[in-house]
């Protein structure tokens, strides 16, 4: 955090609503003047800015509010009603879309929190320390590098990125302006899974193998919806929303959550699967995937959707484990006997339930010619944290990291590189080969021409610098 920051008087924020526009596009106060303050010591509160505040965002926001040493800033959002926030302004087209998935709205800020548009105007604020950057996966990348560029810590949520290049350039701005980061890979923050890590590092189930999780949502038959091109409700500038990406017609199935569905700016590999895949590696104390292969495609829904309803992906690691994760949203019922995550040893299964509440070791029955007793005793591991809000921890964690300039639980690396099992999972459906991937050098070693989906070219005026 800067030692030299500019001192002014605090101003209340405007009630008046035309008012209140201009403060909105410009990041000013009443009366006109960039909304800084004095260096804070050490034992002062951190001032946060939040970049995205819709479905995720939202919960992030009301995660750092339960902290005593966090002050809310600044919002940025180019939603006018979620910068607002503002529930009975929010167009009914995409509450008939989105459902429960709007957030309702419902927190108290305090009247000099300013709010913009354009999060280069927040990221100019030199009295903001941190930011949150919950915005549309396809943003995460320019948004953190200027963040870090910028002087500020990030929170930033998962997946890193949408493309691998994207990831690397993210670490290197970090690294190169010395900044924390916490990537929200909230289980890196639970001690269930901590725990479960030093027991499988420590062979109690043997050597593993296989490791498994699923992401099983039955959304037929109408998926995300079919809907026509449309003019974008008011209050919504879909310019900015697509940044980067090539201009396109409006729909409502697009912002504000279902772009989760659309592979230009998202897809469930990545949303779910990267969440998945990191505690699998991480348990298994493993950085990348040696071979990748994946099989899926839109089987049975009919909606707009441009990424698979049925998607199952193996991921073949160096040391001997295939990781198996399957997309299945066109069909219902668990995929594993308990839990999020299954690791099969040669001792023994463990059993991981859902964001840390703990574990369950089995024992692995004697196979064929094999003597029938058990190599080890069953156990259930009750998570310590089970009442926690893996999301506050995790968000308490990024927080004394930036008074202590340590590494989060979920560093910019880590979540680099857990993200890029998700990237490469999609690369391999797209491509329809299998991949090797040689993760020094960050190519896909046996296809070039998957080498071309590393990347993509932004639309102007946007650059990954």
């Amino acid at each position: 955090m800067s030692e030299c920051r500019e001192k002014t008087s605090r101003r209340r924020f405007l009630k008046n609503s035309a008012a209140a526009a201009a403060a909105v596009t410009l990041g000013l106060n009443p009366k006109g003047v960039p909304l800084t303050r004095a260096a804070r010591g050490a034992n002062e509160r951190i001032r946060v800015g939040f970049i995205g505040v819709g479905n995720r965002g939202s919960q992030l926001l009301r995660g750092f509010l339960t902290q005593d040493d966090v002050e809310v800033a600044a919002l940025c959002d180019v939603y006018e009603p979620y910068l607002m926030r503002d529930y009975s302004n929010v167009d009914k087209k995409l509450l008939d879309s989105l459902g429960a998935t709007v957030p309702q709205m419902t927190e108290k800020l305090g009247a000099n929190v300013a709010r913009y548009k354009d999060f280069r105007r927040l990221l100019e604020r030199r009295d903001i320390d941190a930011v949150v950057i919950s915005t549309p996966d396809h943003w995460h990348a320019i948004q953190t590098i200027v963040a870090c560029e910028a002087g500020k810590d990030v929170y930033v949520e998962k997946p890193l990125s949408v493309t691998i290049v994207e990831g690397r350039k993210m670490v290197e701005a970090a690294k190169r302006h010395n900044r924390v980061v916490q990537v929200g890979l909230h289980r890196r923050s639970s001690q269930a899974y901590q725990q479960l890590a030093r027991d499988v590092q420590a062979g109690k189930i043997g050597k593993v193998t296989v490791a498994r999780a699923y992401r099983i949502s039955n959304m037929y038959p109408d998926g995300i919806g079919k809907y026509p091109d449309a003019a974008p409700p008011k209050g919504l500038d879909w310019d900015m929303w697509l940044g980067p990406r090539s201009e396109r017609p409006y729909k409502d199935n697009i912002p504000l959550y279902k772009f989760r569905w659309w592979q230009s700016y998202s897809s469930q590999v990545a949303n779910w699967g990267v969440h998945y895949c990191d505690a699998i590696r991480w348990v298994l104390a493993e950085e990348a995937p040696a071979s990748i292969s994946a099989h899926g495609g839109r089987f049975a829904l009919d909606d707009d959707r441009t990424i698979p309803d049925t998607m199952e992906v193996i991921f073949e690691l160096a040391c001997g484990v295939l990781i198996v994760f399957g997309q299945y949203e066109a069909s219902g019922g668990p995929g594993l006997v308990s839990g999020e995550i299954e690791l099969r040893g040669t001792l023994g299964n463990v059993y991981a339930g859902a964001e840390g509440e703990g574990y369950t070791i089995v024992p692995s029955p004697a196979g064929q010619f094999q003597e029938a007793k058990p190599s080890i005793q069953p156990e259930k591991k009750e998570a310590p944290d089970r009442n926690k809000d893996l999301t506050v921890t995790h968000i308490r964690n990024f927080l004394d990291c930036i008074k202590t300039r340590a590494k989060t639980n979920c560093d910019i690396e880590t979540g680099h590189r857990s993200t890029t099992f998700a990237l490469l999972a999609n690369i391999a459906l797209a491509t329809k080969s299998r991949i090797e991937w040689d993760p020094r050098n960050e190519r896909i070693t046996n296809n070039e021409k998957a080498n071309e989906l590393l990347h993509y070219e932004y639309r102007k005026p946007w650059k990954l610098t």
